[in-house]
């Protein structure tokens, strides 16, 4: 059941959650890659993102893409347009590269509240190419689509309990728009801001959400994670495949596949098809008993600045002509994440041959408790970490260590922490008798905009009119509460 004012965001959870347990390999059916042969590749991501605002003519939720095209005076929001040709121009470049011969690969992460945008503005061109992109047979070896968080929310400062909503969020917007077998095919998850928590409790957390969610693997900075001695990645280790180990503040551990997204957040990287030169410079490496291709990941906003909007495709073209050019020698190649760990469980390499990293900062907490672990004494070592070290921080690590999510956002930060406590305490209970209130109209508006409050845009552009949007989406969140109590009390 759905509402025309509303995204596919919520409703048929059971339905979901069934249809994305493992159910065997996605990609190893369709990949024309022979491991055995492959010295090198590279997989390279594409992060596209519009933030929902509180801005048509009468207030309305409209997609800041939208903001963009009807005010074409303001910033650079000439951009618009070049944006979404953005979205959509991998469904003609793929197949122009497919029917030169090459074998391209990309892997596309499309924030939930983007793909509801494009809807509500009736751009059919841009959603036809993106179907054509999730749903074509001929495209299937060579697109993988990346989950991600719904509305592009920052983990480390997203309440706990709605980690699993944004997740779940995400995955209702992409089969509706693209269908089952389609969402079937999500196995990997792209971080927003490639933003990994280290709070013992919410990387649990997350990672747990996502395995429920049916996710095999999750791309991770460089920088946000350590070996489990707390020294850095090795070069050698960071294009090889590591398994992030998770474990709470009551010890207890779980384990999900990382790919190491190098360097920081440079658009450049993938707009010059950087991976792709380093891969070429790369050899296998042993890994458990045998020896695998090296694998260089990276990910880069789809459409932000001029080298994506110019530079990338001719890049992209370039890339994958040189490698097709050296024919049945090409030893390097372009992969993407999910077909990599398909072939390489095929050969006989599983995630537990992977060397064991974990979030930043975390072997100084380990070291620092002493005695059984618990809540209560991983909070103490926490609090004395930080009185001793300044350095020391549990707000995660992202590809922008130089700005803060959270320091100057008090105003955004509690208003939101009170919204989701208010949300779960209202429904939780209406949720513990009955399942299906997820799908009525009261709990969907009420999520969207607790969901829509996380989104990290309106902490990354500093006080003003960001911020204010922030303040008014809250204000009809508690107003969406308010008529959902009201109707609950009614009801009984």
């Amino acid at each position: 059941m759905s509402h025309p004012t509303l995204p596919p965001i919520a409703g048929s959870e059971a339905e979901i959650l069934a249809l994305v347990q493992d159910s065997g390999p996605v990609f190893l059916p369709r990949s024309n890659l022979n491991l055995g042969q492959i010295r090198s590749g590279f997989a390279c991501a594409l992060h596209m993102h519009q933030p929902t605002i509180p801005a048509g003519t009468g207030g309305e939720l409209i997609s800041h893409l939208q903001y963009m095209l009807e005010h074409p005076g303001e910033g650079d929001n000439h951009n618009a347009e070049p944006f979404a040709q953005c979205y959509r121009r991998l469904a003609d470049i793929l197949p122009q590269l497919i029917a030169e011969g090459c074998n391209p690969r990309i892997m596309l992460d499309y924030s939930g509240n983007l793909l509801w945008g494009l809807g509500q503005m009736g751009r059919v061109d841009v959603i036809e190419a993106l179907q054509k992109l999730a749903c074509d047979p001929s495209l299937q070896p060579h697109v993988e689509w990346l989950g991600t968080f719904w509305s592009h929310a920052v983990a480390p400062s997203t309440p706990i309990p709605d980690l699993r909503l944004q997740i779940l969020a995400w995955q209702h917007q992409f089969k509706a728009l693209f269908g089952p077998e389609a969402l079937q095919r999500v196995k990997g998850f792209s971080p927003p801001e490639m933003h990994l928590p280290n709070h013992p409790d919410t990387l649990y957390e997350l990672v747990k959400a996502l395995k429920e969610c049916g996710y095999r693997w999750l791309l991770v900075q460089e920088h946000s994670v350590e070996r489990r001695d707390g020294s850095g990645l090795s070069q050698e280790q960071k294009v090889l495949p590591n398994l992030l180990v998770a474990r709470n503040s009551s010890g207890e551990e779980l384990s999900i596949t990382a790919l190491i997204k190098t360097q920081g957040s440079d658009t450049k990287l993938v707009g010059q098809m950087q991976p792709c030169y380093e891969a070429m410079g790369l050899g296998r490496q042993v890994l458990g008993g045998s020896t695998v291709p090296s694998l260089v990941s990276q990910i880069a906003d789809g459409e932000n600045g001029g080298v994506m909007m110019n530079e990338f495709p001719p890049a992209f073209l370039q890339a994958h002509r040189t490698i097709s050019a050296k024919g049945s020698e090409a030893d390097t190649v372009a992969i993407n994440g999910t077909e990599y760990l398909e072939l390489l469980e095929a050969a006989g390499v599983t995630s537990e041959q992977f060397p064991q990293i974990q979030a930043v900062q975390q072997h100084k907490l380990w070291q620092q408790l002493s005695g059984p672990p618990s809540p209560a004494a991983t909070e103490a070592a926490i609090a004395e970490l930080q009185a001793q070290d300044s350095s020391f921080s549990m707000a995660g690590a992202s590809w922008t260590n130089n700005l803060s999510w959270v320091e100057g956002y008090a105003n955004v930060l509690e208003p939101m922490t009170s919204l989701s406590a208010q949300f779960h305490q209202l429904f939780a209970p209406q949720l513990a008798r009955d399942p299906g209130v997820t799908a009525t109209e009261p709990y969907q508006q009420a999520l969207l905009h607790l969901l829509l409050l996380e989104t990290s845009c309106f902490r990354y552009w500093g006080q003003g009119t960001w911020t204010d949007y922030a303040s008014e989406i809250h204000r009809r969140g508690l107003a969406q509460l308010e008529l959902a109590a009201a109707g609950a009390l009614q009801v009984v």
